[in-house]
């Protein structure tokens, strides 16, 4: 016996890698349905060797539906998840709306699976921010052997993230600086981002951070540890697919790069790529379709007590988004709802 699963934003980015991951991976799945919006309506999504046709969202009934996953952003979240919840089908929700709301758990299964079980305070269960998620996997070995006091992250976040419309615009801004007359002005973003580099992800707060920067922040502190100290500077760059992160990590105890090595090795979801030569090391280009977070560039930071320097790279589509969520449904299936 297996699961009835909704995938809500099935046309999206995300949606469609959702449906993807759930067949490669062989959920347990009994019945499948695609939701989108009335616009989508009737569109075809590919889930394995089959085509589902979406369905209405607005018209839905969650009814004797297991596990929906929502892949739209906040707005429409806000109206539906509570309605599927309150049906009795789980939410694992993608966007940002219910990640601080204390009564409701924010997973990474490789970091915090045992926080699966609050699921039952609201019937909704968080999916974090696609910077934090590949981030802890990271830290969450390396900050059991050696306490983690401080993290210093800069980001290299890949246009993807932010959706179809960006990944046009890159496109085409690309073309139009080889094709007389063909050049695109900035839409989606305040500056070009072909050839480009944005220090801008998300809006800015009275701080002067970015709320993408704040994000990475407090989701750390709620998935790893409420006493480690985060700053982070949030950067768009004209990449398709895959955020990359330099991360700077300050110890309590003293924690070597071989040793560091060693223990990332065997850390679940993390692959290390770390020759120290040329090539010797991961790039977006190399995440792209993966379900890992890689791992490379593991050096001591000499010039603080206890630091280490690590880069980090993933499929911002799949475990920065789809793969962290349907995790989170095998994970729940296996702890809490026990069907399949």
């Amino acid at each position: 016996m297996g699961y009835r699963v909704v995938v809500v934003g099935a046309t999206g980015n995300v949606g469609k890698e959702m449906l993807n991951i759930l067949a490669e991976r062989e959920f347990p799945v009994d019945e499948i349905t695609a939701l989108a919006s009335r616009k989508s309506l009737g569109t075809e999504v590919s889930f394995g060797d089959k085509t589902l046709k979406t369905k209405d969202l607005d018209t839905f009934d969650f009814t004797g539906w297991d596990i929906a996953l929502f892949a739209i952003g906040s707005d429409a979240t806000k109206i539906y998840a509570p309605k599927a919840a309150s049906q009795g089908c789980v939410v694992i929700d993608n966007s940002s709306l219910y990640r601080y709301d204390p009564q409701i758990p924010l997973i990474v299964p490789e970091v915090n699976a045992d926080e699966v079980v609050h699921y039952k305070n609201k019937n909704i269960i968080a999916n974090p921010n696609c910077s934090t998620a590949q981030m802890v996997v990271a830290l969450k070995p390396l900050h059991d052997r050696a306490r983690i006091k401080r993290v210093v992250v800069a980001t290299y976040q890949s246009v993807s993230g932010t959706g179809k419309e960006a990944i046009d615009e890159l496109w085409n801004q690309t073309k139009g600086i080889y094709v007389p007359g063909q050049e695109v002005a900035p839409s989606v973003y305040p500056k070009q981002i072909a050839f480009n580099v944005i220090p801008h992800i998300d809006v800015f707060l009275d701080s002067g951070d970015t709320k993408e920067e704040w994000k990475m922040v407090v989701e750390t502190k709620k998935i790893l540890d409420p006493k480690i100290k985060v700053t982070a500077t949030c950067v768009r760059v004209p990449v398709f697919v895959g955020h990359s992160e330099a991360i700077n990590i300050e110890f309590e105890d003293y924690l070597d790069w071989e040793e560091a090595t060693d223990i990332l090795r065997e850390a679940p979801g993390v692959l290390v790529i770390d020759k120290r030569e040329a090539g010797g090391y991961i790039t977006p280009i190399d995440c792209v379709g993966e379900y890992a977070t890689y791992v490379s560039r593991i050096r001591q930071d000499e010039t603080v007590e206890n630091g280490l320097n690590i880069w980090v790279v993933s499929d911002n589509l799949r475990k920065g988004a789809a793969l962290n969520a349907v995790q989170i449904a095998e994970v729940l299936g296996q702890r809490c709802l026990k069907k399949g």
